[in-house]
């Protein structure tokens, strides 16, 4: 799928570059000029677990302005080597439904992501590159301590994928629109997992 980058997009808040990967830059998304690419991804069958196959451009605009009036709540585009493959969300636990179903921590931060739809088969090393990157871009801020992620418990790809990145299973809750799987990634456990990689 061939994504473009709008011509008045943000700046980007946060440009990595991960060693044979390239360069990863998050910017936050703009819901009016995001629209259309956003929407073609959360459209697709295999975001069916980010709730939103159905929506209308519209109903997406709404949802994601929603997302930019709040100060807990955000949203951004990510990009490698300038074109858009990811959504990702990040969200304060305690101002979320998600900090009402386990016991909040200082520091503790959520986040969700959905990787665009590939141009044919991934590529090997795709999503540690990017999860790299944006690992880096939620620690750069050193009063974040713990990175809280709330995948539905029926998709095991995504737990799975978390799991290699170094983060630990929690609890399951049940949230309005889902059963969770709660999984945990600390600055000390991230640093074991970079440490026992080759």
């Amino acid at each position: 799928m061939t994504t473009t980058v709008h011509e008045s997009a943000p700046a980007a808040v946060h440009e990595q570059t991960v060693p044979g990967f390239g360069t990863v830059t998050v910017r936050p998304l703009d819901p009016s000029g995001d629209c259309a690419l956003v929407h073609g991804w959360v459209n697709q069958e295999r975001a069916r677990f980010w709730g939103m196959v159905g929506h209308t451009r519209d109903m997406v605009r709404r949802i994601y302005a929603y997302v930019d009036s709040l100060d807990t709540h955000h949203a951004y585009i990510v990009e490698r080597d300038g074109r858009p493959v990811a959504l990702f969300q990040t969200y304060r636990p305690e101002h979320d439904p998600v900090g009402e179903c386990y016991d909040v921590q200082p520091g503790d931060f959520g986040v969700h992501l959905l990787i665009a739809p590939a141009d044919g088969e991934p590529a090997p090393g795709f999503t540690a590159g990017l999860v790299t990157a944006l690992i880096g871009f939620v620690f750069a801020d050193p009063a974040r301590r713990r990175v809280v992620a709330e995948p539905d418990a029926l998709n095991d790809k995504s737990i799975a994928r978390t799991l290699r990145t170094g983060f630990e299973l929690g609890p399951q809750i049940d949230l309005p629109h889902k059963r969770a799987q709660l999984v945990f990634l600390t600055r000390e456990s991230l640093a074991r997992t970079l440490a026992d990689r080759p």
